[in-house]
């Protein structure tokens, strides 16, 4: 069945009926008043069909909910240009043998999550060889030499560990973004890696729930992996990108 791009809409029990499920939390103290507000409040955002599928007390005048509802709104996903990291998908065995055949070596990968940020889950996901969503880590690969350091790591920690392993690419992690922290943290570890004359020698990935390809291009980062990536998306990137670096 093709898909009408012009015209998409959320998909339920039947294509196009537009099904939603919303989660919320409502300052309202548990019963019908928290229950009518929050049918209102999915109202006003234009649902219809509403069904209050979960609703519980979070105590201290909370109240959670989840709500199913119809909305008639569609877009147009075939005006959309997305900007995001361009590669070959290739096996973790055809990249295996490109690197050995192409560089004799193994890639050198430093990965951390910098400054105040201590979320690791998703830096694990993609460096650990368990990998993510059956997808193995970058640890699986013969292709490369995995440093994970961690959390909370600062630039300056995030440097030295660079140059004594003589790394290829810096993989890092942002996950808390309140007040656009992670911009800092961002732009000082790239000041840095100037300030220290290695930026042209490597390649710096940037990944995260809210990073886009494009913030990372804007922040002088080589890419940014969002929300989905698994790690076998990086490794691509990685090899395929290195390669275009060094017959350059």
């Amino acid at each position: 069945m093709m898909t009408d791009l012009k015209n998409v809409r959320p998909y339920g029990d039947q294509l196009g009926d537009g099904a939603v499920q919303l989660s919320f939390t409502l300052p309202i103290e548990y019963g019908p008043l928290a229950r009518e507000t929050a049918k209102r409040f999915c109202e006003a955002l234009g649902f219809q069909d509403i069904t209050i599928a979960t609703m519980e007390d979070l105590g201290e005048n909370f109240t959670f909910f989840v709500i199913y509802g119809k909305t008639a709104v569609s877009v147009d996903a075939s005006s959309i240009k997305v900007v995001a990291p361009k590669f070959r998908k290739m096996t973790r065995e055809q990249l295996d043998e490109l690197v050995q055949r192409e560089f004799n070596r193994k890639i050198v990968v430093v990965g951390a999550t910098i400054g105040t940020d201590a979320h690791t889950v998703g830096l694990d996901s993609i460096l650990n060889m368990k990998g993510f969503h059956g997808d193995y880590g970058l640890e699986r690969y013969h292709a490369f030499k995995v440093y994970n350091m961690g959390a909370q790591v600062s630039p300056v920690e995030l440097i030295k560990k660079v140059r004594e392993v003589d790394a290829d690419v810096i993989l890092v992690s942002q996950v808390v973004t309140q007040r656009n922290v992670h911009i800092k943290q961002l732009t000082e570890l790239m000041d840095l890696l100037y300030a220290e004359g290695l930026r042209e020698d490597l390649l710096v990935i940037v990944g995260g729930p809210r990073i886009t390809h494009e913030l990372a291009l804007e922040l002088g980062y080589d890419a940014g992996f969002g929300a989905g990536t698994v790690p076998s998306d990086v490794a691509n990137f990685i090899v395929q990108e290195l390669l275009k670096k060094y017959s350059h």
